[in-house]
């Protein structure tokens, strides 16, 4: 793997990871998570902790970096969820 698909590859994964833990359209499914299996439960703190979903989906993604990390269309999905990680982490800052 060089560089540039793991750089991707991280940004990937904080993109999909925050998206999971903090974003308002995901909010829907942490609370059906939390409705099935409860509030206090490891599946409900699974889904709302950044370094625990982190991990899955690390999990995921590494695997198909390894494998399709030099093809276009991984390079293009990864590209847009850094460039969205980074815009988002830029409008924080700026605001």
């Amino acid at each position: 793997m060089d560089a540039v698909v793991f750089l991707l590859t991280l940004g990937a994964v904080c993109r999909i990871t925050r998206f999971i833990t903090k974003d308002e359209l995901a909010a829907g499914f942490r609370s059906w998570v939390a409705d099935r299996f409860g509030d206090e439960s490891k599946i409900s703190y699974l889904v709302s902790c950044g370094w625990c979903t982190g991990v899955w989906t690390s999990a995921s993604i590494v695997p198909l970096a390894y494998l399709i990390g030099g093809t276009i269309g991984f390079q293009v999905f990864a590209m847009t969820l850094t460039l969205s990680y980074l815009v988002g982490l830029a409008a924080t800052w700026l605001d």
